[in-house]
């Protein structure tokens, strides 16, 4: 995963402009993969103190114990208010090692308002030699005020083949072509197609009939893009079968055949085109429990209505 991270134009830039003395106070770095933005944040936060594979400095990021980088929220904890208070107190300290002292705020997108606005002089004017690294999946849970503090890299989601490279190096025993191919550019959703046949079910049943209960929890899982990326590749599946081209089908499961027997060609189809209709809303910041519950009505729909026209 390191390898594929280090490709990215934020490492690539982050390490260009600290190396030169070009880096502002306050970078925000855009990726649309939730699970690996922490370790992308690690990454960046090496290229930004210039540090070497195996050096102490790396290897004391990696496990968030580098004195002169300090991580906020702790792992799997949410950005407060006592936390924003904690993160201005240490931030007007020196720096212990060098000369620059780096902040690394992870899943900036579930801050709150509040602390957002807590923070905003804090990264308007922190003291000489402290610099913050920021990492939100999107930005429209971000504050305007806060935006316009920050210098920004977005970071397009990978090719298919650099996810599928990074597919094979870590998992050379599985057929990752399929994977690679249906997550959108996001690896952890690969990873979750790879492996994972939970998320193929939740798609079943999304189509079998999909409701509030059912919408609630596929939002609450940490890999729900990856949702989205199985039920493309179930509805190419779904119709692979019901034109009679089996062999072609990516993932076989006797509930994918049945679906394909209840959803005609057109409907599936149509299916297609939204589920393609709704990844481009959520990526352009619609909420995604709304966007899943409208989607599933608007395929319930077109299944109606083509059955009636078969």
């Amino acid at each position: 995963m390191q390898t594929l991270l280090r490709t990215t134009n934020a490492y690539r830039r982050i390490g260009s402009e600290s190396a030169s003395g070009r880096i502002g106070h306050a970078t925000l770095v855009l990726f649309p993969d939730e699970i690996y933005l922490r370790n992308l944040l690690k990454e960046c936060a090496k290229a930004f103190f210039g540090a070497e594979d195996g050096s102490r400095t790396a290897r004391l990021i990696d496990t968030e114990s580098y004195s002169d980088c300090v991580f906020f929220p702790a792992a799997g904890e949410k950005m407060t208010v006592p936390a924003a208070a904690k993160l201005t107190e240490e931030s007007n300290l020196r720096p212990v090692e060098g000369s620059k002292k780096l902040f690394v705020l992870d899943a900036f997108h579930t801050v709150t308002p509040l602390v957002q606005n807590k923070l905003l002089k804090l990264l308007e004017e922190p003291a000489d030699g402290v610099y913050f690294l920021i990492g939100a999946c999107t930005e429209h849970s971000l504050l305007p005020t806060v935006l316009s503090r920050v210098n920004q890299i977005v970071v397009p989601p990978f090719s298919s083949e650099q996810i599928l490279r990074a597919l094979g190096r870590n998992y050379p025993e599985e057929n990752c072509s399929e994977a690679a191919a249906a997550c959108g550019g996001i690896y952890s959703a690969a990873e979750a197609l790879l492996g994972g046949a939970e998320v193929f079910r939740l798609a079943e049943r999304y189509l079998l009939g999909a409701d509030v209960r059912m919408i609630r929890e596929i939002g609450e899982r940490k890999d729900k893009r990856a949702f989205l990326s199985a039920l493309k590749l179930l509805l190419r599946d779904m119709l692979f079968y019901r034109t009679g081209r089996d062999k072609y089908v990516a993932v076989k499961t006797p509930e994918a055949e049945r679906l394909s027997m209840l959803y005609p060609e057109g409907a599936i189809l149509e299916s297609m085109r939204l589920t393609d209709e709704t990844e481009k809303q959520i990526q352009f910041n619609a909420n995604f429990a709304q966007a899943l519950f409208t989607l599933a009505i608007m395929i319930g729909k077109e299944k109606e209505k083509w059955q009636k026209l078969s």
